[in-house]
């Protein structure tokens, strides 16, 4: 079975975790906004310093594609696609919701809601009332692909008449007013992203060989990036 480094950035929770055989070996992580770009090289390092493993006895490299915050995911993916060259291992993407999906799974609260009837819906802030988010039933299967959406009182009715629906993630915590007048709205606290989320998912592709072009791999966005506009004092 493999050892596989997986690497979270696709919001403000950077996070790594190496696992073997499946099973989490060691886990860094931190949700200090904007802290990226100078903790995730020291979190690789010491993931495989409590490990007892070296760089080379890695056999993948698996990364958070999106959606979610793009400068996070570049730095995830260019850090990724770095070691990945240097290693000569391959490239895995996992789906930054269904890796969500699969963490909230193992949550006690969804265990005492299950059904089959219930569906799991994870949400990325994407700014204002807007989330990147997707559907997904117990078998981690897609009821609604992920899509950039913004949220209203009317969200999900249809499928929330018939179903109960687990939502987790920044994005629910900010959207839980309007969502919350539905009766079978449930609501995951303190959950937060992490690349030990990840580990079933990329074991599994690894498996079958599902591996990404190094050179041409992109990060799934979902929504174009808007630049904010640079204030310069004195100007209009």
């Amino acid at each position: 079975m493999p050892v596989i480094l997986s690497i979270e950035t696709a919001t403000n929770v950077c996070s790594v975790a190496l696992s073997g055989d499946g099973k989490l070996l060691s886990l860094r992580e931190s949700i200090l906004k904007n802290a990226h770009s100078s903790v995730l090289t020291k979190f690789i390092e010491e993931v495989f310093q409590t490990a007892g493993l070296s760089l080379h006895e890695v056999d993948a490299i698996a990364v958070s594609e999106g959606p979610g915050s793009y400068t996070g995911l570049r730095i995830g993916i260019a850090t990724a696609k770095g070691l990945c060259y240097a290693l000569d291992k391959p490239l895995i993407a996992v789906s930054t919701l269904k890796a969500m999906a699969s963490g909230m799974l193992v949550s006690s609260l969804v265990t005492r809601h299950s059904s089959p009837v219930t569906f799991l819906c994870p949400m990325i802030d994407a700014r204002r009332m807007e989330v990147f988010t997707a559907v997904y039933n117990s078998n981690l299967g897609e009821i609604y692909e992920p899509s950039a959406e913004i949220i209203t009182e009317s969200s999900f009715s249809e499928l929330l008449k018939g179903h109960n629906i687990v939502f987790a993630g920044d994005g629910a915590e900010k959207c839980k007013p309007y969502l919350s007048v539905h009766e079978n709205a449930i609501f995951q606290e303190d959950f937060h992203n992490s690349a030990k989320h990840m580990i079933q998912l990329a074991t599994g592709q690894f498996l079958t060989g599902n591996f990404e072009n190094i050179a041409y791999f992109e990060p799934r966005y979902l929504k174009e990036f808007m630049a904010g506009k640079t204030r310069v004092k004195g100007l209009n």
